[in-house]
This record gives structure tokens, sequence and C-alpha cells, in this order.
């Protein structure tokens, strides 16, 4: 009865209003969705501070030091009381020459940057082996030691909820790296440090990376770190790795306790009393039959929290009897991962007593000042449109001119190859000039207005503003039962879907990355644009910024339909979780972005470099032999099969035998006309009618992906039955919408 009348206090986060504090008391929903609130702060008795909620979008909640956004469904989760809230042994490492260093960190706390300043360009940028998750290895020389590190995915805790924290853990228990270098964020250490608590509980050593000390103190927050040290029982570093600060003492401290000079003795967090006896029951059970390399401390606690990885693993190694004892009591008390996340907690909290001064509560530091507006649902939805318009602005005003030089320059080395080389045979001349220098050449144009784009992007990454672009596009972009999450690899197919495939990996839920990936390629990249800037103002010459304005318009506005009718027909509209951290605002590293830039264009210099130049070569060759005219080529050939087709847009073979070949790569529509017609400035104008440039424009924009989009989509839903779907979908919109749109302007235009 006393239960029933205190639950009746209990109201739901999602009905607190701005400014309101309250205590967190239960929360709802399964393993899953417990683990990461929890590892986020959300644990009973925990106080939190409604930041804003305007009834439509995602709240934003300040728990433990941190911004969190949660969407409106998973707030109905968490209950609150709305009343003001209450106030091992020491073993050295063993001295090798090259030494193997783990970096672990939760997202956002500068563990990148860490990775990057350490090891500059000597890194290599892949996959972890059988899955989609992004490796990054890269290494150092310092003191005379080799050093390895291993980039380790960005994760909140270490129960196997995710693909990247298994990842992490399976690694440190499995590959033994020499030391584990955990990189914290000073500014949001109670959060941060919860990592860390699990972190000490695994056999490799670990050194404290307190990055962002700059960051901190710009918010009013004052870190000893010596007594920071002395409470861990472990070393710890202060650091600001966006100024290159601490970098030689991280290093310096690393070989030390690779030297065996300094060793650790980590001052662990124990369980909560209640569940003190289950414990110590379950490691009973197990002992004995827990596979190596899994401590049996460490995989009783594991058990408790549910890790259904770590269950299914003692399910097949126990005898059928002990497992039914443990299984019962696992189910008796699912409730424990709450008290064990607790119970870090409030270890993190005896840790920082005495090492944090924290600002007066009166003192608003940068980010809660700037928050007040770039989050506001109509200010801060003006100031995103702002930023996307100058990124835009940069990218065209400054690439597009030397974009344009570029390729004349292009035409003048091809001539000087013809020059050079007039005592060869023609076909020998022209496939080097024409094949792959008119190809590659012009693929290779497009570098500049990739560069601004990506260091725009990576620029507002940097410092945090990003996060709140998922913030505020999240209402709408919930519209096609997607989550702000989203948006930031959607904005990224501006500048090449390749990458914005990739980037669906931030995204929980397979169902919402599946639907993200389907809807990409409608995104116009930097070249799709690149081949629009080009042909627009051939057939428009007086309306061309407007009818480009209208074809991209038209993309994103069928993204919205077409994400809205899978969401509801596809996939059933079901719905999809939004629980996402909002970094502190800090100065960006330059050199983190200009790694972040050089990446990008590296693998689109691979991309151009293979792929490109050999299917450059091969239309070259099919649009050169047998006569060396390529209206009798083997080309014209292919091209007289697809005529009956592009009749129905008004459209000679030519014309669609070019956007076939931009099935390649969508600069190769340029490269193909440029191979047919030569001076495509003269000959295209005359050769259709305006309904026919229009359908020719708007299916150059919805036609299939390339093929290097096409084979990332099929590596990262890893089925052939999505990936077919995806090239259905694209190739039914141009079919249908180009036709649609020529048959439509005949009627107009009489």
């Amino acid at each position: 009865m006393l239960q029933h009348k205190e639950d009746k206090k209990l109201i739901s986060l999602l009905n607190l209003e701005p400014g309101s504090r309250a205590n967190i008391r239960h929360l709802e929903g399964g393993h899953a969705f417990l683990s990461r609130m929890a590892a986020l702060g959300f644990t009973p008795g925990t106080p939190i501070q409604v930041i804003r909620n305007t009834h439509h979008g995602p709240l934003l909640i300040m728990v433990r030091g941190s911004q969190v956004a949660i969407g409106r469904e998973e707030a109905t989760r968490v209950f609150v009381n709305p009343s003001e809230p209450d106030g091992q042994n020491s073993q050295p490492i063993t001295v090798q020459e090259r030494a193997v260093i783990a970096l672990a960190g939760q997202p956002n706390v500068g563990k990148s940057t860490v990775f990057n300043l350490l090891t500059g360009l000597n890194q290599h940028v892949g996959n972890w082996p059988g899955k989609t998750v992004e490796q990054r290895v890269g290494e150092c020389n310092f003191g005379g030691r080799n050093l390895l590190f291993i980039d380790l995915p960005g994760t909140y805790s270490l129960t196997a909820s995710s693909e990247e924290e298994r990842i992490a853990r399976d690694f440190i228990l499995k590959e033994h790296p020499d030391l584990v270098i955990a990189v914290v964020d000073a500014a949001k250490l109670e959060r941060s440090l919860y990592l860390v608590a699990e972190l000490v509980l695994l056999p490799a050593p670990v050194l404290l990376a307190l990055n962002m000390v700059d960051v901190a103190e710009q918010e009013g927050i004052h870190i000893e770190a010596k007594v920071l040290e002395s409470a861990l029982g472990i070393p710890v570093v202060p650091m600001a790795a966006a100024h290159n600060q601490g970098l030689d003492q991280l290093l310096s401290t690393a070989n030390r306790m690779l030297d065996g000079e300094l060793t650790t003795k980590p001052t662990r967090p124990s369980i909560l009393p209640a569940h003190q006896m289950i414990l110590t029951e379950l490691r009973t059970l197990i002992e004995g039959h827990v596979p190596s390399p899994y401590p049996v401390d460490w995989t009783a606690l594991k058990l408790l929290e549910g890790d259904d990885e770590l269950i299914n693993l003692i399910k097949n190694h126990l005898p059928p009897e002990k497992w039914e004892k443990v299984g019962k009591l696992l189910y008796d008390h699912e409730d424990a991962v709450l008290d064990i996340a607790g119970a870090r907690y409030e270890w993190i909290a005896r840790m920082i007593r005495a090492a944090v001064v924290e600002p007066q509560v009166t003192k608003a530091g940068l980010t809660s000042r700037l928050d007040r507006y770039l989050t506001h649902p109509s200010i801060g939805s003006i100031v995103l449109m702002v930023v996307l318009g100058i990124v835009f602005w940069l990218t065209y005003t400054i690439g597009a001119p030397i974009q344009e030089w570029l390729s004349g320059q292009v035409d003048v080395f091809a001539e000087s190859i013809r020059t050079w080389m007039s005592g060869a045979p023609d076909w020998i001349i022209e496939l080097f000039a024409s094949g792959v220098l008119g190809g590659l050449g012009m693929v290779l144009t497009f570098l500049p207005i990739l560069a601004i784009f990506y260091f725009s992007l990576g620029f507002l990454e940097d410092t945090g503003y990003l996060a709140r672009a998922a913030y505020l596009t999240d209402r709408w972009m919930h519209m096609m039962g997607l989550h702000g999450k989203s948006f930031l690899p959607i904005l990224l197919g501006f500048g090449c879907n390749v990458p914005a495939v990739l980037g669906t990996r931030i995204i929980e839920s397979k169902r919402a990355r599946l639907l993200t990936i389907l809807l990409i390629p409608l995104i116009p990249c930097t070249a799709r644009l690149a081949v629009v800037t080009i042909l627009v103002p051939l057939f428009f010459p007086t309306s061309a910024a407007l009818v480009a304005w209208g074809l991209v318009t038209g993309n994103l506005l069928l993204l919205l339909a077409l994400g809205l009718i899978l969401h509801r027909f596809l996939f059933a509209n079901e719905h999809v979780a939004f629980i996402m951290e909002l970094p502190l605002y800090h100065l960006p590293n330059l050199k983190t972005i200009g790694l972040y830039v050089w990446q990008n264009l590296l693998g689109f210099l691979q991309k151009a470099g293979t792929v490109i130049l050999a299917a450059t070569l091969v239309i070259w060759v099919f649009s050169y032999f047998p006569t060396g005219d390529v209206m009798t080529s083997y080309l014209s050939w292919i091209g007289q099969v697809l005529a009956p087709i592009g009749q129905l847009m008004g459209l000679p073979w030519t014309l669609m035998l070019a956007i076939i070949t931009s099935f390649v790569a969508k600069e190769n529509t340029i490269a193909t006309l440029g191979i047919i017609f030569g001076n495509i400035n003269e000959v295209l104008p005359a050769l259709i009618t305006t309904p026919a440039a229009l359908a020719f424009l708007v299916f150059q924009m919805l036609f299939i992906p390339c093929v290097a989009t096409v084979a990332t989509i099929k590596q990262e839903t890893r089925s052939i039955r999505w990936t077919l779907l995806s090239l259905g979908l694209m190739l039914g919109l141009s079919l249908g919408i180009g036709v649609l749109v020529y048959q439509l302007g005949n009627l107009i235009m009489g």
C-alpha cells in the first residue's frame, strides 16, 4: 500500500516543464534501454533538470553535468519525483620494444583528436575483421620505443548492447594490449569516468588522459589531477589535445608504465549490498565453467547486468542443472543493472569529491549560454539554415572557380599530350588524351569542392555544433520514422554518398539504419551537383540558378515523401529510440580537421584511381573501336538498345548512354558527353527540346547511385535484397519522374 501511494507521486519525464528539477525514481524498458540510460547517468536517485521540452521534438536534459537529448517516447519510460533534489595487486608491465596501446573513451571526449595527434599520417583506416565498424590503427616512436595505437570505438560502457561495445571489450580481453589509455572529458568527469569504472575491472593496466581541461576551466570547473590520481590509484595526465598540450607528458607516462617504473593499484568499484549475496552466489555457480580469457568475477558481474552475449556464452558452458539456477537468479534480479550502475556512480562521486571544484550554480557556462539560442526550436532552426547556407555558399563560391580553372588546365594538358605523342598511332594518342586524361582529369577537378565541403563539416563537428543540428532536426526526421542522428549522414551525403552510407553506423537501430541508407542516394552529392552546375547553364542560360535550386529541392521533397511511404508500409511505423549526448562547445583542432579532410579525399582519390579510371578506359575503348568514330563504335550499338526508353523522355540514345555511364561515377556523364560530342557547350543546347532537357536533368539527379555507393550499401546492409531494393527504387523513380516531366512539359509548352 505504501508503494502504491509512493507511485502516485511519480510522473514521467515527458510531463516536466522546462526548468523543472526532479529525482529519477524508476525506469522501464528492456536491458538494452536500461543499460544505455544507466551509462548516460540515468539511475534511480539521480537529480536531473529539464533544459528544453517544446512538446514536439526531443527533450534536452541536464544529468550528471552533461546535456542529453532524449526522444519523447523514451521520456515516457523514465519516472521521476518532481520535488527538489536532495542535496587488485600492483603489477609492473613487461618491457617490450614494441608496445600495443588501446585508446578507449566515450563519444565526444576528444579521443580521435588524441589519436590523430599521436599518430599523424602514420595511420591506417579500415574495418574491424568481419564488422562494419571503422578500425583505426596508427603508430609513433617515442623514447626509443615503437608504440602501436589502436583507436577503440567510442562507447559509453562495456556491456555488449552494441557492436562498438563488443569490439572494445573483446580487444582488451582477447588481444591483451600492454596498456589502455582511457580518454575522459574533464568538463564532464562524472559521466566520463563511468567507462573507467569498467576498465579498471579488466586485466590491462589503465592510464587516464584527462582531456579538455581547457574546456573545463572555461565552464568554471577546476580539477586537481594529483588528487584524482591518488583516489583512482592509476596515473592521471591532464591535457588539452585541441591545443596540442599534454601529449609529451602522456607519452612519457605511458613509457614509464611500459618500463615498469610506474605501477598501478586501481581503486575498484564494488556492488551495492542489496545484490552482493546474489553476485557471490553467481560467482560460485559459474566458477570452473568460464572460458578463457574472461575473468570469473567480471563475468559474474556482467551476467547480473543482463549482458546477452555473456549470458549465451555461459549458458553453453554450464551444465543444465547449474544453468537452471543461474537463469532463475538472473530472472529474479532483472533490475540489478540499475543497482550496479548506481554503485559505479557512487564510486565516481567518492573519486572526484576532493579533486573537483564545481562552479557556483548561478554561473552559466559558455555551452549553457549558447544553447539557450542554438537549441531553441525557432531561433536554432534559423541558425541551422544559415549555417548550412554558409557551408554550401563557401563550397561553391570558392570551389567552383578553382574547379573551372583546373578543367581548363586538363584541356591544355590533353593538347600537350597530343603534340608530344604526335608520332604514335592515333588510338594510342587518344587513349591517353581522351581516355585517361579526359575522364580521370575531369573527375579530379572536383577535389577543391570536396575539400571545402569536408573542411566545413569537420569544423562544425569538432566544435560540437553538429550534435545540435541532429537535436533540432529530430522532429522532422521523426515524421519519416527516423531521428536526429540520421540527419548527420544525410548531410554528409551532399559531399559524397559513400561516406554518408558509412556514416549510418552511428545509428543504433538496424531498421533506422536501413531506412537512412535507402534514402541517402536521393541526396545530390558533390559530383552530381557539379554535373548539374555544368549542364543547367547550357540548357537554361537565363534561369540557371532557379532550375538548379528546383532540382535540388525536388530531390529533398522526394526524400521526405519516400521516407514517409517506406516508414509506413515497409517498416510498419516502427518507433526508433532517440538518446544522444550533446557535447560541450569547444575550439576546433585544425590538425584533426585536416586529417578528416585528408582521409575523405584519399578515399575519393583511391576510387578515382581504380574504379573510375578502369570504367573510363572501358567507355573510351567502346567509344573508339572498331572505326575510331564514336557514332559507329561499339558504344553506339549499346545506345541503340536504350533508344526506346530515351524516346519516352525525348532523349537521343547518346544522352541515355551518358547517364548509363554515370553508374560508374556521376562525373562520367560529362566525361562521356565530352568523348561523344567534343564541345558540349555548342552541341547540347541544339540537340534536344526544353522539356527533354529538363527531363534529362531530372533523370540525372534521380538515377541509381554510383557503383562505389552501391558496393558500400551492400557492405553495410550485408544483403543483396536491400541493395537491389535501393537500385530498384532509384531506377523506378528516375524513369517514372523523368517521363512525367517530359510529357507534362510538352503539354504545357504545346
